[in-house]
């Protein structure tokens, strides 16, 4: 049975928000272990409705009043997931929407991605993987709700109607809320009908996230608004180059300053020390931070500096790496050389910061024998387990309090738990220390910036021959990339053969060419970590320009060219309708832009979705000095059923205007003898409200195929889209991100 929380309390410290509970389900396991490659935690030999995760108990919630709360079982950075998987859930229980609210599961096993087994917010996997999930949850709860009815009524449950948070028959009719308590102690049903999806009357609507009004009000909690009796604040001395350990450390100073409670060494998360300074509130924390005298220890430490990696990576790409594990990716490829056409290419991505806009903040209340994490995690039940180990208790006596974060973009998915097990250690220092109470450690935007993970600095070499009609005879490409998952508890799920899945992930595709894909990892000291659509922020750019490039070569159309390559493959398919879309409705080809104004076309798949970009750019400035300026934005999505309209039209757009900032001068991390060089959105440019395009626009495609992904698809193709529309203003191909003019 549910236990209700009222845990907006403790987070904001403001009273009550609207989401008024978060769960913990009695009995429920911890985790459920993650084993090499990724364990099924769904036992496939169960009787249907036995799992976990098929539990109405543990995802729904009615109280007398009506008031249904359904619980998300990933946690919402901004993507809508929560308000998503209730509108499908509400749908098969014909809840009335107006009275549903949201809130998060935790790490317990009911709250497992079903496919996968673990828990997960990550992958624009959570509608797909849950879609069906939530659809028997809510059939099955609306199927316990009648029959619960039904007993109390003497009626037999064919006679009754459920229907917009009413059940009703034989002249008699009452809310869910009267039969929720004794409805939640039938048996759950094996089997359940589902709505025909012409007659959904929630799924396909668009409809605004549950949690909007909180969040333009500012009342919205997050992990940064937690406020417990007697908490404390820290704030961490990082070293200065990755793995530094400390030397000498001259406290007395920061002991000083009003407020520091105590200074504290630490051991981070990838082996190296740190200063922990501990105060009655975040500024005197900082302030005593600043006052700390340290001498590092940074012998034999190595120190990436990247002029010096540039040159390494341009260099191995100019040597053949471990194949790519695909059959499709290893095509004969010799013949571009002696092709009359040929393009040869080196890519360069920086290092990028994920730059969410909360920054990280993670709170610890450890007692002897429990411990309370309040925080947003992306990955609660590995989360669990790393964390107890940190503090030296069981998993079942640790408890994970998932709550709403301001933005993520991966950052929050650190398989070694980073950041919240750099928090348990300030909490078990400061019970070491004499001195146990509930702290919430911050990270800054400076701390974040230059000592958190970051997208892997990433080269490509592409050697292309093609002929007068743009046919590709041979591709031979190399990709210089460090590994994300060699290394981590996710290693066995996508790293294979010496080569890591998410770096080549969306190469050669939807176009059928003869492509030879090699792959270097270099090991660097620089912690890398996935970044919104992963490794297609940048195979979709070398793809789509170069695409682009033969086109433009042979004197052929972009769309057209495009369409003609995509000829005969069903896979592209969706691929040719969302291009379709995205040109119906930009006009292209049957209107004339303005003087100084160039069309841009890219289009690319990620994480089962396809999104196209048309777009439309001009330049200002001069020079060097030059800049592209974003006029127009239409999108094409297929993403196969579109669950709520509104939120993948709010995805596209933020992810687009997130990729246009890839291009931006200076949007990048760089290092000087092993130190990052930036430190806060002075030294990284960021879109501001003026670079957003004038006129956007988002066409799905209609689908009743069961749903994908939108989290992240919406980024890869608007930068090389921008990329084409300047190669035509200037004739200038842009090699690297961010875009460098000549």
């Amino acid at each position: 049975m549910l236990n209700p929380q009222r845990i907006d309390q403790i987070v904001s410290g403001r009273g009550l928000s609207r989401r008024a509970f978060v769960t913990t389900t009695v009995g429920g396991a911890v985790g459920l272990a993650l084993l090499p490659g990724i364990a099924v935690a769904q036992d496939a030999k169960a009787r249907p409705g036995s799992r976990p995760t098929e539990q109405p108990l543990a995802f729904v919630n009615i109280a007398k009043d009506g008031t249904t709360t359904i619980l998300c079982n990933r946690m919402d950075m901004g993507q809508g997931i929560e308000t998503g998987l209730a509108m499908i859930c509400a749908e098969e229980l014909d809840a009335d929407w107006s009275q549903v609210r949201t809130g998060f599961g935790d790490q317990k096993g009911e709250y497992v991605d079903p496919l996968f087994g673990i828990h997960l917010t990550g992958g624009s996997n959570s509608v797909k993987n849950s879609y069906q999930q939530y659809r028997e949850l809510g059939a099955r709860a609306k199927a316990m709700l009648v029959a619960a009815a039904a007993q109390s009524w003497g009626m037999p449950a064919s006679s009754l109607k459920a229907e917009n948070g009413v059940i009703s028959g034989g002249g008699r009719s009452a809310g869910y809320g009267e039969f929720f308590d004794a409805a939640m102690k039938l048996p759950v049903p094996e089997a359940v009908t589902l709505k025909d999806p012409k007659s959904f009357r929630r799924i396909g609507q668009p409809t605004t996230l549950t949690v909007a009004k909180a969040k333009s009000t500012g009342t919205q909690a997050y992990g940064m608004d937690v406020q417990l009796p007697g908490m404390v604040v820290a704030v961490i001395q990082r070293p200065p180059v990755f793995n530094g350990k400390v030397a000498k450390l001259d406290s007395s100073e920061a002991l000083k300053v009003k407020g520091v409670k105590a200074v504290l060494p630490v051991t981070l998360d990838r082996g190296g020390q740190g200063v922990a300074v501990v105060a009655s509130g975040y500024w005197a924390a900082k302030k005593g931070r600043d006052a700390l005298k340290i001498a590092w220890d940074l012998a034999g430490t190595p120190k990436p500096d990247t002029a010096a990696l540039t040159a390494q990576y341009l260099a191995l790409a100019r040597t053949p790496g471990t194949p790519a594990p695909k059959p499709e990716l290893q095509a004969d490829a010799s013949a571009w050389s002696k092709a009359p056409k040929k393009i040869v290419a080196d890519f360069v991505f920086p290092y990028l910061n994920h730059a969410q806009m909360e920054p990280l903040a993670c709170t610890v209340d450890l007692k002897a024998d429990r411990c309370d994490f309040y925080y947003a995690s992306q990955m609660p039940g590995i989360d669990a387990m790393n964390l107890a180990k940190a503090v030296g208790l069981k998993p079942e006596q640790v408890q994970i309090h998932v709550l709403m974060a301001g933005g993520g973009f991966g950052r929050r998915a650190t398989p070694a738990t980073e950041w919240p097990r750099e928090a348990a250690a300030v909490a078990v220092a400061l019970a070491q220390a004499g001195q146990p109470m509930p702290v919430k450690v911050i990270w800054s935007r400076e701390d974040d910036m230059k000592a958190g993970y970051y997208r892997p600095m990433t080269v490509h070499r592409a050697e292309i021959g093609f002929d007068a009609a743009g046919k590709v005879v041979g591709w031979q490409h190399r990709i210089v990339s460090q590994s994300i998952l060699k290394g981590s508890p996710l290693e066995g799920f996508g790293y294979q053969k010496g080569v890591d899945g998410t770096s080549i992930e969306g190469m050669r595709e939807p176009y059928e060419l003869p492509m030879n894909l090699s792959v270097h990892h270099p090991d660097v000291n620089v912690p890398v970590l996935w970044w919104r659509s992963v490794g297609s922020t940048h195979t979709a750019y070398v793809m789509e320009t170069l695409v682009d490039e033969i086109a433009f070569a042979t004197q052929q159309d972009p769309v057209a060219y495009r369409m003609k390559l995509m000829e005969g493959n069903a896979k592209a398919e969706r691929h040719r309708q969302a291009l379709q879309a995205a040109v119906d409705k930009s006009g292209y080809g049957k209107r004339k832009l303005k003087a100084g104004q160039a069309w841009g076309v890219a289009l690319h798949e990620s994480f089962e979705s396809v999104v196209a970009y048309v777009v439309v750019a001009s330049l200002k400035g001069k020079g060097k000095d030059r800049r592209p300026v974003l006029e127009e934005v239409h999108a094409g999505v297929h993403c196969n059923l579109c669950v709520n309209p509104r939120a993948v039209e709010t995805q596209v757009q933020g992810a687009a205007i997130m990729a246009l900032g890839t291009t931006m001068p200076t949007h990048r991390i760089t290092f000087k003898d092993g130190v990052v060089e930036q430190g806060n959105f002075q030294d990284v440019a960021m879109p501001r409200m003026p670079d957003a395009p004038k006129v956007m626009t988002v066409s799905i495609v209609p689908s009743n195929d069961p749903p994908k992904g939108m989290g992240e698809p919406g980024l890869p193709a608007l930068a090389p889209a921008l990329a084409n529309a300047v190669a035509r203003l200037t004739g200038q191909r842009q090699r690297e991100l961010p875009f460098r003019f000549a």
